[in-house]
């Protein structure tokens, strides 16, 4: 058995995941397997990896899309090492990755969080918004407190294989995007296994959402996963989903989310990524996050099924 397998569920991953298995040959760490889950082969992915085949890497092929979940449930049960890490294709490891993970897991059982640190392509809507936003939710998560840091599970995390033989695999209920991951750190909470945040593990990601609509649409799905996560752990467990004090700004949010449907929030966005080119940073700024956490609320009401395009 090795001492860490790490799991890369990867859909059309054939761009990303060079710079990733290139930092895994890098790490300072011999003893690990790594298993990348391609998730319908449209692209050569399983090609790219074939490449890398003098690293203890393999590949799990599902015939057609079957969804994220799927395929970390797929890569952890074929997994063999002690401790298990997650890791999403678009991120680019330091050398001591897989060392740290493995070193975090070596007391009492615990889930490990390294956050990401967006690598953004330049852009209006990464000058405005995109930075910034990125500053400042890593922040907030450094600043959490230890009973809400299961809300920060998400692609750079890990656990012994005890504690996933205890947890359980993610829920396949959650099949588009977003909340498999929250949902798991919940559970780990719930179960009395202490989630942390280890800052040596921050990891350079680079992001896919890199525009006003990509990051609306996922705002979107992310409501909708959300209204899921409360219908299974119960109401309210994933907390307010707009702050209730009525300050002018959540009065503005509220009356924009009731506009919303999916496909009104994609086609505003749109429009929206071609208005800030020419707006102030500031105002360009309030207009991107208005329809970010508008479009949040909009997806959680459910007042648009959105489909499954991300």
């Amino acid at each position: 058995m090795t001492s860490a397998s790490i799991i890369i569920p990867s859909y059309r991953g054939a761009k990303r995941l060079p710079r990733l298995l290139g930092a895994l040959a890098a790490q300072t760490a011999s003893d690990w397997e790594a298993i990348v889950v391609i998730d319908g082969d449209l692209d050569g992915s399983q090609q790219v990896v074939e490449r890398y085949s003098h690293l203890p890497v393999r590949a799990i092929v599902f015939p057609e899309n079957r969804g994220r979940v799927a395929a970390l449930n797929a890569g952890f049960e074929a997994a063999e090492g002690e401790v298990l890490i997650r890791c999403d294709d678009d991120l680019a490891p330091a050398p001591d990755y897989v060392e740290r993970h493995v070193a975090s897991h070596a007391g009492a059982p615990r889930g490990t969080i390294g956050l990401y640190r967006n690598v953004l392509v330049p852009s209006r809507y990464t000058t405005v918004y995109g930075e910034q936003a990125d500053t400042l939710f890593r922040t907030a998560a450094y600043s959490a407190a230890p009973d809400q840091k299961w809300r920060l599970w998400a692609g750079n995390v890990s656990v012994s294989r005890g504690t996933w033989n205890q947890i359980g695999g993610y829920n396949p209920r959650y099949r588009t995007y977003g909340w498999e991951d929250v949902d798991y750190g919940y559970r780990l909470h719930e179960a009395g296994i202490p989630v942390i945040l280890d800052p040596s593990l921050e990891t350079d990601h680079h992001a896919a959402a890199v525009t006003t609509p990509s990051r609306v649409r996922r705002a979107y799905h992310s409501g909708e996963a959300r209204r899921l996560f409360d219908q299974i752990h119960g109401s309210g467990a994933s907390g307010p989903v707009q702050p209730a004090d009525p300050k002018a700004w959540n009065r503005l949010v509220e009356k924009t989310a009731n506009r919303l449907t999916y496909r009104k929030a994609s086609a505003t966005a749109e429009a929206v990524d071609a208005v800030i080119r020419g707006l102030p940073t500031p105002v360009a700024r309030k207009l991107v996050a208005l329809l970010v956490e508008a479009a949040g609320v909009a997806g959680y009401r459910g007042t648009e099924e959105a489909p499954n395009d991300i």
